[in-house]
């Protein structure tokens, strides 16, 4: 033992119940759902319901990802339901070209409006929350311009990309399985990982230090955009039609509360990407839960409101 460990005065009670919910909260949230489900919800152990409870959740996993990187950088994207209804706007207007076409122009829309995100906050010096606020209202008005009411489509490449699985797993999933992991990667195992977590930690430190945060920012919030396009995608894919109007609807409330209540602190400096992938299944096993017991919808944006409080008021519980 260090010296500065045994000098170090106890935890309280108090201050052990605060770092305990804050790193295992979301699983042990997610664990009684779950076991709430098993007792009291019909059919809840069917595989059907479950292959239906990820599927939804894939969209959120996505966003929600890219959403606790720019967090971890202490900032905010709030654009990234905008960004879902521009790329499933990209993603029928270019569809005459052919799926991966369409795809790929979905995909460089959305890291086009990262990229103009992240020049704003790291270069302009617009704070996050007002200059992706700028965009959430922006891209959504220019989605609707783009694609003015639903439009249904049937090419067969980017229905499959929605509806097909791979031994069993739906695509969707595995997709965001996958971006998960390489997330997981990014933050954990890359030079950019550790300049990400360091500028949000201190962002004054990390520039006199030499680290290149303005690129660093700015990339942050293109992989977010990137992500919320991929998002909107196989959103699109799924209903095998365009609504930018609805599409991505409130996503970035989904998504700030899955990184938060994962134990990402706003305060940035931190990156838990499983506890983000479990804040999104605690969330879309609340809304399942909630419906299937006739319980209105409206009921689950004050619980998710709620949850965003407590999980604020833990982080802020560990701070000396």
């Amino acid at each position: 033992m260090t010296q500065t460990a045994a000098l170090a005065p106890p935890l309280s009670a108090r201050s052990r119940a605060l770092a305990w919910l804050r790193d295992y909260g979301v699983y042990a949230s997610v664990l009684a759902l779950l076991l709430f489900n098993i007792a009291f919800t019909a059919h809840f152990m069917e595989l059907a319901n479950f292959r239906t409870q990820l599927i939804q959740v894939a969209p959120v996993v996505i966003t929600a990802l890219g959403m606790a990187l720019v967090i971890g950088t202490e900032g905010i994207d709030l654009s990234v339901g905008s960004v879902m209804a521009l790329a499933s706007a990209m993603v029928v207007l270019y569809l005459g070209y052919g799926a991966p076409v369409a795809i790929l122009a979905a995909l460089l829309a959305g890291a086009a409006v990262g990229a103009g995100g992240g020049v704003l906050v790291a270069y302009v010096g617009v704070q996050p929350i007002v200059a992706t606020l700028a965009l959430l209202v922006g891209i959504r008005g220019l989605a609707n311009v783009l694609v003015p009411q639903l439009r249904e489509f049937h090419d067969p490449t980017l229905i499959g990309l929605g509806s097909r699985s791979v031994f069993g797993l739906p695509l969707v999933v595995i997709v965001a399985a996958v971006l998960t992991a390489l997330v997981a990667f990014l933050v954990r195992r890359t030079i950019f990982g550790r300049q990400l977590l360091a500028i949000g930690g201190n962002r004054a430190a990390s520039q006199l230090s030499g680290l290149p945060v303005r690129r660093v920012l700015v990339t942050v919030y293109i992989v977010s955009g990137v992500l919320a396009a991929v998002a909107g995608v196989l959103a699109t894919a799924r209903l095998q039609a365009s609504d930018p109007t609805s599409l991505g609807l409130l996503m970035e409330l989904s998504a700030i509360t899955a990184v938060v209540v994962g134990g990402t602190p706003l305060t940035g400096g931190r990156v838990r990407v499983l506890g983000t992938v479990m804040g999104a299944l605690l969330i879309q096993l609340l809304q399942a839960t909630l419906i299937k017991h006739n319980i209105p919808q409206s009921w689950t944006q004050m619980v998710q409101a709620v949850i965003i409080l407590a999980a604020v008021y833990v982080a802020r519980g560990r701070r000396p």
